[in-house]
């Protein structure tokens, strides 16, 4: 049966994890530096540059990663673990799909 028009392929369960391991790791970074002043505000620009092009390249586009960028521009919005909601929203449906293990070599 063929997948339906505009469905996303899935993702394996690889992708899946290191993308929620980034996304959590992210916020768990930027809540801290949102108080080192302005140190702290290049450290979240670049992050959250790093952390766009990664996951696009982990998941694929999804709208969900494009207010999660542009708000944590926003003084004090940036302190809501917005990547990790992105990551949720952007991983929603498309698991399930593991990585083939390799062929046991019986010797």
């Amino acid at each position: 049966m063929p997948p339906e028009p505009g469905a996303k392929p899935p993702l394996s369960l690889t992708r899946i994890r290191v993308a929620w391991a980034i996304a959590l790791a992210v916020d768990a970074i930027q809540i801290p530096a949102a108080a080192a002043g302005p140190l702290g505000w290049f450290l979240d620009v670049g992050l959250d540059l790093l952390t766009m092009v990664v996951l696009w390249a982990l998941l694929g586009f999804h709208w969900a990663f494009l207010p999660s960028f542009l708000t944590e521009w926003i003084p004090y919005l940036n302190l809501a673990p917005l990547w990790t909601l992105a990551v949720a929203l952007a991983t929603r449906g498309r698991g399930g799909v593991d990585l083939p293990l390799p062929p046991k070599v019986i010797s």
